[in-house]
């Protein structure tokens, strides 16, 4: 998956087989004006629609073979108009931006825990970012992490030849569609109806004004106050779908915790009011335990692969078709600059600490890129946690220290070890190692302009977290959810928490029942390689954070996706994962558009959504000065054979 810590990929078994060997793109257009300007669009969408995905599952869904088909599409579409058709490497070009722009979006988890931490008065934090800082503080954190990976390409791709399993899919991915479209128009199919299924429930079951159907449907009175039934959300079924039965018949069986642990809190006085807020607030601590365990234990269990790391990383020659190392090297002392100049002078960090977490971001990075390598696990989350713990050691009893130490470091390393993912796909096509960075770093800012503009509208009008924290009084009689559970950002908030106070603050046998999920956490994931019956751990935990109307339908998804994969599995393997996909992206779009007509409608009305102030001039000028400048530096530094696409290239 994308950014998930928690999500594995399942390639299609029909995928072509691609050894690495294919040829560079030589006179094949790659780097052209509309794959670049496509690319920014396709980012800028996936800027705007990824965040509530995660808010609202905990985890990132894969976006790469997602962008490599919204490329597909696009440029065959345009192809079709100016009798110039498209190619692979156009294409990669526009999945290597989608790819920038997820994990830019991903990054909104640790925006949602600075707002978990604001809500609670007691803790004296209130950490507040304005849509400006948001931006800088994305882009340049993220532009940092790219440059910083460029160099271990040869290493982890080259010398190591690591899987990069999200990589290996959109490489195989683009390949098909290059070269065989009869086999590619079913996938294309299946996207495309799963993309209208989930647009059109969206808008009839989330925008108040076209709404007909309910979002979710309870058990009861009791299943009311505690959120337990069955969401009808696609989003959640697709998402079930793509992760497979294990993860979500174990995240189900965190989520059954909700049905005898809340009786057994009140019936012992430990929780007097029986509602979600109240109950989440006692079973996050478990469920801290399960993940951060989990977590930390799979990692030691692959010491030998962290030791590997260290002892062999080595910086090699660099040919001419990556990213000139002396931009690297000037590039990265000029962001980081910039990036501790911005937390000292606009959100008054001090010095010390953003060099700490530039420093540290590094062994994260080299530890997550190998594991993602390997395993197809971003321990994203969790390496944050470790880092959490070092800051709190540095600056005891400072929530802001710790978060954005944590979460500057998080955001670099993040973006370092998805560039290989990116790297991956374009050695198996044969891509333009330099075009791929360039696209990187273009997009990056187009996805955090659309984080930090889409960001306050969200918390505006769905509110974050079972306090709905931030939800605008305006919006109040349209909400029937309970805001955006945010599990991924309770969890960094919640650590924060807990670090920064004596345990007598903890509610009541809190840290008995962390102390119970570490052990349980410990024990599943060391049993973990025995039986493929085995619970996952840090799945688990998240079933338990996540309301679990999203989780049963989750579990649905994952029940389908196994019994179809049984009943057959060549059709499954084939249309599964772009159906899926289809339905994540249409709910995307159905959220754009009703985010979009929400802000024109205040504009128009002067009824300004709380919180977001989002001026559209300076924002759009911004933008278009953004595009200019992104096209202007692609036509400066394209080859020959990027002009212009010919018209008999790359054939579908």
């Amino acid at each position: 998956m994308s950014s998930s810590s928690q999500s594995a990929h399942r390639a299609a078994p029909n995928s072509p087989s691609v050894d690495g060997d294919l040829p560079l793109s030589g006179d094949r257009p790659e780097f052209t004006l509309r794959a670049v300007l496509i690319g920014i669009l396709v980012a800028t969408f996936i800027g705007f629609t990824y965040p509530q995905i995660v808010l609202r599952l905990g985890f990132g869904p894969n976006m790469s073979v997602v962008s490599a088909f919204l490329g597909f599409i696009i440029i065959s579409i345009i192809g079709k108009l100016v009798a110039k058709k498209g190619n692979r490497f156009e294409y990669n070009i526009v999945q290597t931006a989608g790819t920038a722009a997820g994990q830019q979006g991903f990054m909104v988890i640790v925006l949602a825990a600075f707002d978990l931490l604001a809500a609670k008065p007691e803790l004296g934090t209130k950490i507040e970012l304005s849509t400006l800082q948001i931006f800088l503080w994305l882009t340049t954190a993220g532009a940092l992490g790219v440059l910083l990976a460029v160099p271990l390409r040869k290493h982890y791709i080259d010398e190591e030849k690591l899987t990069f399993a999200d990589g290996t899919a959109a490489g195989e991915t683009l390949i098909l569609l290059d070269t065989n479209y009869r086999a590619a128009k079913r996938g294309i199919w299946a996207l495309t109806i799963g993309g209208l299924a989930g647009f059109i429930h969206t808008l009839t079951s989330q925008a108040a004004r076209w709404r007909i159907f309910p979002e979710q449907r309870s058990f009861g009175e009791w299943g009311t106050q505690l959120h337990l039934g069955t969401s009808w959300s696609l989003l959640s079924v697709a998402s079930g779908m793509l992760v497979g039965l294990r993860v979500t018949v174990s995240m189900g069986l965190g989520m059954a915790v909700w049905f005898f642990v809340p009786d057994m809190l009140k019936d012992q006085g430990i929780i007097t009011a029986f509602d979600y807020r109240s109950m989440l607030r006692w079973i996050m601590w478990p469920a801290l335990g399960l993940m951060v365990s989990g977590g930390l234990t799979a990692l030691a269990l692959k010491w030998k692969l962290i030791v590997r790391t260290f002892k062999d990383i080595k910086v090699t020659s660099i040919d001419s078709t990556d990213f000139p190392i002396k931009w690297v090297a000037i590039g990265s002392v000029v962001l980081s600059v910039a990036l501790i100049a911005l937390q000292k002078i606009a959100l008054d960090q001090p010095v010390w600490l953003s060099v700490a977490a530039i420093l540290i971001s590094i062994p994260v990075m080299l530890v997550g890129t190998r594991v993602l390598g390997e395993t197809n696990w971003a321990p994203i989350s969790t390496m944050a946690n470790m880092v959490q713990v070092f800051f709190a050691g540095l600056a005891p009893g400072n929530i802001a220290a710790n978060m954005f130490g944590s979460g500057m470091s998080g955001t670099v390393a993040a973006n370092g070890e998805h560039l290989m993912q990116d790297y991956k796909a374009g050695k198996l096509i044969g891509s333009n190692n330099r075009y791929l960075t360039y696209m990187q770093l273009i997009a990056l800012p187009f996805g955090a302009l659309a984080v930090a503009i889409v960001y306050p509208l969200l918390k505006a009008q769905k509110g974050i977290g079972p306090d709905r924290y931030g939800l605008a009084p305006e919006y109040a009689s349209q909400v029937t959810e309970a805001g955006l559970s945010a599990p991924a950002s309770v969890r960094w908030a919640g650590m924060a928490e807990a670090l920064s106070k004596g345990l007598d603050q903890l509610p009541q046998y809190a840290l008995w029942a962390f102390a119970v999920g570490c052990v349980l956490g410990i024990v599943f994931t060391l049993l973990e390689g025995k039986s493929k019956w085995i619970p996952s751990a840090t799945s688990m935990g998240l079933g338990m954070l996540i309301e679990g109307y999203y989780v049963l339908a989750m579990v649905i998804g994952g029940v389908i996706q196994h019994l179809w994969s049984r009943a057959n599995p060549k059709q499954e393997g084939e249309l599964a994962i772009p159906l899926s996909s289809g339905v994540i992206v249409g709910e995307a779009f159905a959220v754009l558009a009703i985010v979009l007509l929400t802000l024109f409608s205040g504009l128009f009305t002067g009824v300004t959504p709380a919180e977001s102030l989002i001026s559209t001039d300076v924002w759009g000028a911004a933008f278009f000065l953004m595009v200019a400048g992104a096209l202007w530096f692609a036509r400066k530094t394209r080859g020959a054979g990027d002009l212009t696409p010919p018209r008999s290239g790359g054939g579908h």
